[in-house]
């Protein structure tokens, strides 16, 4: 059995917090040049990449009156269909507090809820809402000569927002990795790995031999496809050629570095080295070919394997998520694993004329490398689910049997945990826990 990192449910995440008041301050001014982006911005109802038509325009500074009341939330989903918007951009922010504190106000009057980080390396942001809201923000950033350039990944939330707040703040790692990254050379393209287009990325997989189909791995020394993800991702969907990342959570990755390792750490060494694609890569000759989400994951990377000599490294430019927009799932099998409420999107989320054999269930079925976390079987539905118990929550895979015999959780164990949440249908997240307790409690005074 293979454990998984566990990502809570939208509503369990403490980290997710409405943003304090505190970082109101009476000399900071809305930026709300609210223009219509739909004259600059083409558009499409799945996903589209962003391109700015005019990067010099000044950010225009005219005060709102008014602020955004949370109760009327649900009043404005008629604003049009809700986004999911990712982007991220590693460029230098002097004072990326003050930067907070001016991002601050816009949002406020905007219907949105995600994750905005800046710091002194730059920005990453995940984040939902409706479309008009969505996209004011895209239009209002792209007024910064810094950020005017920006690849914006855009995906429809078809049952509203895909996030439960808004987290606004200056973080000073902009993903988590052991040790922090903000002494990595992020800020030097030439440190990173060699940004490769959709259509650049589609030839080189074609180019790779060896690549067994039964196994979606390849044998190839000469050019490794590295997927710089968690395991839990590679199980819905994965690039052929891809191995497995012997990984539950990013910030532990170590690719490429069991080579480091001591000799006398004998067993150490040895297990290290069959989990690791890198172990044995000529660090001089090799391709590797580094793929995440949303190309973040292997910009960061991509600079620690640099700094350990790996010399052609390749990454594919604004991860996989812009590849399915523009090339399909030609190499790709499965579905995206995404963080969010969605959790799994299939390849015509992004591109709807792709709508082929490769993504029904019947094709599905051929492609054995997802299966049950609990009984071993093929599962036909690409989409993790959250343990019942509440001080489990794993993050697993499991057959339709299996949720019904263990009624949501994922072991016999966990089904007599204190804190059990009912087995949820379909694809509902769960809520608070505070919302089961009062549940418990009406039935039993209506006992």
């Amino acid at each position: 059995m293979r454990s998984y990192c566990a990502v809570p449910s939208s509503t369990l995440s403490p980290a997710i917090i409405t943003i304090p008041s505190v970082f109101i301050h009476s000399t900071c001014k809305s930026f709300i040049p609210l223009l219509n982006l739909r004259s600059q911005f083409k558009v499409c109802c799945s996903s589209t990449s962003l391109t700015h038509s005019n990067p010099s325009r000044p950010r225009e500074t005219q005060k709102k009156n008014r602020r955004r009341d949370p109760r009327r939330c649900n009043e404005d989903d008629d604003n049009g269909d809700f986004l999911v918007v990712n982007f991220y951009k590693f460029v230098f922010i002097k004072n990326p507090e003050e930067e907070v504190a001016k991002h601050l106000p816009f949002l406020e009057d905007l219907n949105i809820h995600g994750r905005v980080y800046l710091n002194e390396q730059g920005i990453n942001a995940q984040y939902s809402g409706p479309s008009k809201d969505a996209l004011a923000y895209v239009e209002w950033l792209r007024e910064d000569e810094r950020l005017f350039d920006v690849l914006v990944q855009i995906s429809p939330a078809r049952n509203g927002h895909a996030f439960p707040k808004l987290k606004l703040r200056y973080k000073p790692s902009l993903v988590q990795l052991e040790g922090g990254i903000s002494h990595l050379p992020l800020l030097d393209p030439s440190m990173r790995a060699t940004p490769l287009s959709p259509s650049e990325w589609r030839k080189k997989l074609e180019a790779v031999k060896n690549i067994d189909d039964s196994t979606n791995s390849s044998h190839n020394t000469d050019c490794i496809v590295l997927d710089v993800r968690n395991g839990y991702e590679w199980d819905i969907g994965h690039f052929h050629g891809a191995r497995r990342p012997d990984v539950d959570c990013f910030r532990s990755t170590s690719f490429g570095l069991s080579q480091r390792k001591a000799i006398h750490e004998f067993n150490i060494y040895h297990k290290a080295i069959a989990s690791d694609p890198l172990a044995n890569v000529d660090k001089e000759k090799a391709d590797v070919l580094m793929y995440c989400t949303g190309g973040i994951r292997c910009d960061v990377y991509s600079t620690i394997l640099r700094q350990r000599g790996f010399k052609n490294l390749y990454t594919l430019k604004g991860g996989v998520s812009h590849y399915l927009e523009n090339e399909g799932p030609v190499k790709w099998v499965g579905n995206l694993f995404v963080f969010d409420s969605r959790l799994s999107l299939p390849p015509s989320t992004y591109k709807p004329e792709a709508i082929t054999e490769a993504n029904s269930i019947k094709k599905v079925s051929e492609n054995p490398f997802a299966t049950c976390y609990i009984c071993g079987t093929q599962v036909h539905e690409l989409r993790h689910r959250n343990c019942a118990n509440l001080d489990c929550n794993l993050l697993f895979l499991c057959c339709a049997d299996c949720v019904k015999d263990l009624r949501g959780c994922c072991c016999s164990n966990c089904t007599t945990a204190p804190r059990l949440r009912p087995c949820l249908p379909g694809h509902q997240r769960y809520k608070k826990w505070h919302i089961y307790c009062d549940m418990d409690v009406q039935t039993e005074l209506t006992v």
